[in-house]
C-alpha cells in the first residue's frame, strides 16, 4: 500500500527466528505499519515510520503526527512500544527557531 506516485511507503524485515512471535501485523498507511509480538512474557509493539520531508503540504505533515500520536496513545501501558524509521527530522548545528526541541549537537548546516 504505497502512494500512487510511489513516493512513499514503509516495510519491514523480520528474522526468521521471530517470525513465530509474531501476533500481530497492521499497516495503518503507506507511512505506518506496526508489528505486536510476544517478547518472554510481554507484548511489544514495534513501529516503522516513514515521515513526510519538508518539500510536503503542512497538512500532510500534520496528518501524520496527528495519526502517529494516536497511534501510540492506543497501544496498552503495560506493552512496550519500539519507534524507528524516517523522521525526516532537520539535522544541522544551528538550532536557531528550535529552542527547547534542538540542543544545537548537530555538524553542519541545516538541511532544509
Amino acid at each position: 500500500m504505497g502512494s500512487k506516485d510511489r513516493s512513499d511507503g514503509v516495510g519491514m524485515f523480520v528474522a526468521e527466528k521471530w517470525v513465530e512471535s509474531l501476533v500481530k501485523v497492521e499497516r495503518h498507511s503507506e507511512r505506518v505499519l506496526i508489528l505486536k509480538m510476544v517478547l518472554d512474557n510481554s507484548l511489544m509493539n514495534v513501529l516503522t515510520v516513514y515521515a513526510p520531508h519538508s518539500g510536503k503540504p503542512k497538512e500532510e505533515k500534520e496528518n501524520f503526527w496527528n495519526e502517529l500520536f494516536h497511534l501510540v496513545s492506543c497501544i496498552p501501558q503495560n506493552e512496550m512500544v519500539v519507534l524507528a524509521g524516517d523522521m525526516n527530522g532537520h539535522v544541522g548545528s544551528n538550532s536557531v527557531g528550535y529552542d527547547g526541541m534542538h540542543g544545537g549537537y548537530g555538524f553542519g548546516n541545516r538541511n532544509g
